[in-house]
């Protein structure tokens, strides 16, 4: 995990290894980290939220190009559904990792 503008935690359908090959065609490394400080929910999509104490598990994705971020942009209806920003987690080996990951805007009520 050199470039962490390459690196993407997820924490809903994109931890599936079966969705991240439809939809970039190829397969994808992840990782397993988590997410302090968040709390993941559901409402007609996945969403973390902030809360104090939470934590949310989820996975890196190394690797990704500017090609595979478009598509994912996509995917994840940036700036509609969600925006993606830059978040601190924590790897399994308990290092601090900056990457990417996608916060939901301020949705209506589904």
């Amino acid at each position: 995990m050199n470039n962490d503008d390459q690196l993407l935690f997820v924490y809903g359908s994109l931890i599936d290894p079966a969705e991240r090959l439809r939809l970039l065609g190829r397969p994808i490394d992840a990782v397993p980290a988590r997410l302090p400080g968040y709390v993941r929910g559901r409402k007609r999509y996945y969403f973390v939220a902030k809360e104090q104490g939470a934590i949310t598990d989820g996975a890196i994705l190394e690797g990704l190009t500017a090609r595979d971020f478009t598509i994912l942009d996509a995917y994840e209806e940036v700036p509609t559904l969600y925006t993606r920003e830059r978040i601190e987690v924590v790897a399994a080996d308990a290092r601090k990792i900056s990457c990417w990951i996608y916060l939901p805007t301020k949705w209506p009520s589904d």
